[in-house]
């Protein structure tokens, strides 16, 4: 069973100005001359962690860490403004110039999938591979799995939590009914809606039960950016067209590709998984038979170090 490698510290942070509004926190570690990897954190509305550093060998690869818009060290926090997906793409490019990276491999799980396949689609080549993880396709089926009629069926106790935080005449549409509180007037309110929308998740998240997640989501920094933002983006159906992702996947045809995801992720059902690997022949599907959705569970970190060594074995003779 593979483990995350040991701690490090960033060798370069910044704050980089994308916009008149927006500011993004961007961290270089490992080895300045190893292969480019960027980690495309979950959400939307995550954030980065020290611990995500951890996925890759510090010295064959060149990691980028950065916080999207609106959310962790990135600023203005929680702000839904001039935040879209193609706001996001054209961010991810801009770092690429700004480090002067001609191409690097994505390594994103959840959003972060999404987002890593969209840039791809968009910017092809610009992509050397993607490691993807917890693979979540933005289409009408999967936000109702888990926002109106899906896991709760699987976890009808914690689903009466979310659910019952809104009045009745309100449930058919939980989506918009939180969107509305996360934007009203009233900050105790605001905050309420955001920590059990982030708990929802966070209880999902795992095939066992994590403190540390849940405190994690419980965050009231943390819960307001990821619930604030992921309910401004599933409100808009991710900013893309119906079924968009997987009607474009002809345009990645020749990247390699891993995808990793637990059996029993309830956030983002293993059918996500098995579309995409369907229509993209060249990726390898890794079906962790002990996990869920969570990027921290053994079985996905074990999967996900060792796409990572495998990736590093067959692109670090062309650095």
């Amino acid at each position: 069973m593979q483990i995350l490698y040991p701690e490090i510290k960033p060798y370069n942070t910044r704050q980089f100005k994308v916009s008149d509004l927006h500011e993004l926190y961007v961290e270089e570690s490992g080895s300045k001359s190893g292969i480019p990897i960027v980690f495309l954190h979950g959400g939307p509305g995550g954030g980065s962690d020290p611990e995500h550093r951890r996925f890759f060998d510090p010295e064959k690869y060149r990691i980028i860490l950065f916080d999207q818009r609106g959310c962790g060290r990135s600023m203005p926090h929680a702000e839904l403004e001039a935040n879209t997906t193609q706001d996001l793409i054209n961010d991810l490019e801009a770092i690429r110039e700004l480090l002067e990276i001609d191409k690097w491999i994505l390594f994103g799980g959840s959003w972060g999938s999404t987002y890593a396949l969209l840039y791809a689609q968009a910017h092809p080549d610009r992509v050397k591979a993607m490691i993807l993880r917890g693979i979540f396709l933005a289409r009408a089926q999967d936000f109702c799995w888990l926002y109106q009629d899906g896991a709760n069926h699987i976890y009808p106790d914690y689903w009466e939590d979310f659910c019952n935080h809104v009045p009745e005449d309100e449930q058919s549409d939980l989506i918009e009914a939180y969107y509305k509180r996360l934007n009203g007037a009233d900050e105790i309110a605001r905050m309420a809606a955001a920590k059990t929308w982030s708990i929802w998740e966070g209880r999902l998240s795992t095939l066992q039960p994590s403190h540390k997640l849940l405190e994690h989501c419980s965050d009231p920094r943390t819960a307001l950016s990821l619930a604030r933002i992921e309910a401004h983006y599933m409100k808009h159906d991710c900013f893309i067209e119906a079924n968009q992702i997987v009607d474009n996947l002809d345009k990645i045809q020749d990247i390699p590709g891993v995808i990793v995801h637990g059996r029993y992720d309830m956030v983002c059902t293993l059918d996500n998984a098995y579309t995409l690997h369907r229509h993209w022949p060249i990726s390898e599907l890794n079906i962790v038979r002990d996990a869920g959705h969570s990027a921290g569970e053994a079985g996905n970190v074990d999967a996900l170090i060792r796409a990572t060594r495998s990736m590093a074995n067959r692109f670090e003779s062309a650095c």
